[in-house]
């Protein structure tokens, strides 16, 4: 299972809040070791890799994460909290 976190840079360089504030909690309840990649999503650049998969995914909202299983098709989490339950505390 990968495990990649989509972060949204904003304008002035700093993360969204509620970007920051998933980071901490994943941070804090140790789940961030389970995170395999993090990807920014830059405010204002359309071609950042981050916006890219958010267009490629149809999400428009961040945080979010792309669960990908083998042979399977990748899962989208626009809530921490869904995958924490749902993932992260499943396989912990």
């Amino acid at each position: 299972m990968k495990i990649t976190m989509i972060k949204k840079v904003m304008t002035d360089g700093n993360l969204c809040k509620k970007c920051q504030d998933v980071q901490e909690r994943l941070e804090n309840s140790g789940h961030i070791h389970r995170i395999d990649q993090f990807v920014t999503a830059i405010d204002g650049d359309p071609n950042s890799t981050g916006m890219l998969l958010a267009e490629m995914y149809q999400v428009d909202k961040a945080p979010f994460f792309i669960v990908e299983e083998e042979d399977k098709e990748p899962v989208i989490y626009t809530i921490y909290f869904k995958l924490v339950k749902e993932i992260l505390e499943k396989a912990a």
